[in-house]
């Protein structure tokens, strides 16, 4: 494994001086010193190569510098026997980090082929998030399928979001309802045993309630609304009754995904973010760059639409950038809530203007209702929430075309 003509014998000593000396050296000298060391003691120093070319890419400011590291972390970990402990993990992470930053080069085919490579590892891996983006739902939706029927559980709250949105991308709807109502029936489950906070059940009943009336089930759909509100008086009244941590991006994954029919539609040519996919752990660095970078766009395009008084475009555009405000909030470490239920507040005001349209307020109060969940404003949650309910019990019933 390895040529050890390659070095000569002073190198090789000289790296060994170097690891031992008193003062730990830079990354750069250690790299090179265990690029030596590798080509005589590989078993030893090939773990400690590959792992060292990853902190030193992460350090590099250079994207094709970083890339060159990776690459060759990648090709260092090939050369672990699988005598070598925690070789194929060591190799999974070199590949995890090179596809990652081969989407932040705009190198989607070479990224694509390296998640196909750790899709035949891994359940999925990334491939299925991947797939999500360039449009190939029904292809992404296979891959979470397959891992959710063979019992897998790695992510399986995740995995059934994410089974859900491809499958209704994908056209198959009545799939992708029996895929979410399995979710949401979890999710009573958890909640009534209080193993699982209500926030996290309203939120899942209320994007059921979105499918079932676009699926034209306006019956099952008042049921989930019913309880929903009964779960937001309950909050109103009681609080949580269990202790969680930030479950935020529940609810700003789901509001995402309630908007993609507003988004263009995803090609390999043009991806798209995977709506149904956490942003934090799930979009390709491309897709998320070019989606917040949209907002700028949208700014200006609400401006144009309300000086135009095109009241019905305005209302959709600024959902639109309300959406892309929500995951920012996400990720900003939640100090920009006023800002976000400044956006949202506007978004209600704007619906109530529309004449004759009870949808659209309902729609807007509902968005500002699950918000509000986030926030832990409870009794301002379900005001709004019981007004979208009364104003959507007497909306018409918008089915897919």
């Amino acid at each position: 494994m390895g040529n050890a003509g390659k070095f000569s014998r002073d190198a090789v000593l000289r790296a060994r001086v170097l690891l031992l000396a008193s003062e730990w050296p830079a990354l750069r000298e250690r790299v090179g010193a265990y690029r030596v060391l590798a080509e005589v003691s590989p078993r030893a120093y090939l773990p400690k190569l590959t792992q060292a070319l990853g902190e030193w890419a992460r350090e590099l400011g250079d994207p094709e510098q970083r890339l060159s590291l990776y690459a060759e972390s990648v090709d260092v970990s090939r050369r672990l026997g699988a005598e070598v402990p925690d070789g194929e993990e060591l190799l999974r992470h070199a590949l995890g980090r090179y596809e990652h930053a081969l989407f932040a080069a705009g190198r989607r085919a070479e990224g694509r082929a390296v998640c196909e490579e750790l899709a035949e590892t891994e359940p999925y891996g990334r491939l299925a998030v991947v797939l999500a983006e360039e449009g190939r739902h029904a292809e992404a939706a296979d891959l979470y399928g397959r891992h959710l029927r063979s019992g897998g559980t790695a992510g399986t709250e995740w995995a059934r979001i994410e089974w859900a949105a491809e499958l209704d991308a994908a056209g198959r709807h009545e799939e992708a309802l029996r895929a979410f109502e399995r979710l949401v029936e979890d999710a009573r489950r958890g909640a009534a045993a209080d193993r699982a906070p209500l926030a996290s059940l309203v939120w899942k009943l209320n994007e059921f309630a979105r499918m079932l009336r676009a699926a034209g089930r306006p019956a099952e759909e008042a049921e989930a609304r019913r309880e929903t509100l009964a779960l937001l008086a309950r909050l109103a009244r009681e609080g949580e009754p269990v202790s969680w941590n930030d479950i935020r991006g529940t609810w700003s994954t789901l509001f995402a995904l309630s908007g993609r029919g507003a988004e263009p539609a995803a090609t390999p040519e043009t991806p798209q973010p995977p709506f149904g996919s956490r942003l934090r752990h799930g979009w390709s660095p491309d897709t998320l760059e070019a989606f917040f970078a949209s907002a700028a766009a949208l700014e200006e395009e609400t401006v144009t639409l309300g000086e135009s008084g095109d009241l019905a475009g305005l209302i959709v555009a600024h959902r639109r950038l309300a959406l892309r405000r929500a995951l920012h909030w996400e990720t900003t470490g939640l100090r920009s809530t006023e800002a976000l239920r400044q956006v949202l507040d506007e978004g209600v005001a704007l619906a109530r203007r529309l004449p004759g349209d009870r949808t659209a307020a309902a729609r807007a109060l509902t968005d500002r209702a699950m918000f509000l969940v986030a926030a832990e404003r409870y009794e301002e949650a379900h005001a709004d929430f019981a007004e979208a309910d009364a104003l959507q019990g007497d909306a018409p019933i918008v089915t897919r075309a």
